[in-house]
């Protein structure tokens, strides 16, 4: 690590979680730690950063070195892959997912939690997992996601922890108001409860971990042309535009409902921080053709920093080292971004 990239750096490094070995999660984890040094002017730095993970699985990959105790990880950092380690139950058969091995993978996030809340780790960066191989050893949870709100309630008892998922990159950031239902069921689910949460969430968070006094908040419509005055729905009349009005009185600067097949283009997107879509395709469709290798997957509402790459195990191609490693850089610069944004003073432009 460069010396103007130390003086960027988190004082904690961040924790990597194994997600599942027999993905691409090791391969692109491997060529992220390569480009270590690569910070060109402008760019976020690359922080220091270990993994939770058994060694036996990184060794291959690149150089590893064992730790005893994560703050040795910023020492190692430059010339070798710290993993503070685990064991698996079976060997790695790449493209192959093993429910064995998902005590591991499940300890892997658990402890990187933990390491957080006892002030061991800036915040955790998760490597793919895959559902259906945790769920067929018993898994309870719908998601990582899901999976990551409890351990939060199991660690800070007292703070708020509601998760929302955001993608971000360097042209736009989305916040999906319901997220992964059928879009009948998001229809249906849709409140203005939910999406004066999620808004508000989201405010928050760019204040705090996006060190943006004043976030800008645009609001799509649901409907075709917003609704045009009820003609094509009438969800934006009787909750999008309530919820601006409220969240407007609340200091927030949201504006909407605003048609969605307007808001992308890029004079719009100058306009705001983050677009808020009422369901899952209608932003996460704009941020991955504008960026589809480089997009990352940030949890808000949580007591702690979480990003991830936005992609997952990708079997199909586990092993044969063509898997780009884009997309968890760009997780790691957002998480240690975060971490220096959360260490400094914060202000409150609506007071």
């Amino acid at each position: 690590m460069t010396s103007s990239q130390s003086a960027l750096a988190p004082t904690l490094p961040l924790a990597v979680t194994m997600g599942d070995p027999a993905g691409v999660g090791g391969e692109v984890l491997a060529k992220a730690w390569c480009r270590r040094e690569e910070c060109r002017p402008g760019e976020e730095p690359i922080p220091a950063f270990f993994v939770i993970g058994d060694p036996d699985w990184l060794a291959p990959l690149c150089p590893v070195q064992v730790l005893d105790d994560p703050a040795q990880a910023p020492l190692v950092f430059p010339r070798a892959l710290p993993v503070l380690p685990i064991s698996l139950a079976n060997p790695v058969r790449l493209g192959q997912g093993d429910p064995e091995n998902a005590p591991a993978i499940l300890h892997s996030i658990e402890r990187a939690v933990a390491l957080v809340a006892e002030g061991g780790a800036a915040g955790l960066v998760t490597l793919p997992i895959n559902k259906h191989v945790l769920q067929s050893a018993g898994f309870p949870h719908p998601g990582h996601t899901e999976f990551l709100g409890a351990l939060a309630a199991r660690h800070w008892p007292d703070a708020p922890h509601e998760p929302v998922m955001m993608l971000a990159c360097p042209q736009l950031r989305v916040v999906p108001v319901t997220v992964h239902m059928a879009l009948r069921r998001a229809i249906e689910t849709l409140s203005l409860e939910r999406i004066l949460t999620v808004a508000r969430i989201t405010d928050a968070a760019l204040r705090r971990d996006f060190g943006i006094d004043a976030p800008r908040l645009a609001l799509a419509g649901l409907n075709p042309h917003a609704g045009e005055q009820g003609r094509m729905g009438t969800e934006d009349a009787t909750l999008i535009g309530p919820a601006v009005a409220l969240l407007r009185e609340d200091g927030i600067d949201a504006r909407g409902p605003l048609p969605a097949d307007t808001l992308f283009h890029t004079e719009a997107r100058e306009r705001y921080d983050v677009a808020l879509g009422m369901y899952h395709d209608q932003v996460l469709i704009p941020i991955k053709t504008l960026d589809f290798h480089g997009g990352v997957n940030a949890t808000l509402g949580l007591p702690f920093i979480r990003t991830s790459p936005d992609h997952g195990t990708a079997f199909d191609i586990a092993g044969q080292g063509v898997a780009r490693e884009d997309s968890i850089l760009a997780a790691l610069q957002l998480a240690g971004s975060m971490a220096r944004a959360r260490s400094q003073p914060q202000t409150d432009a609506r007071a």
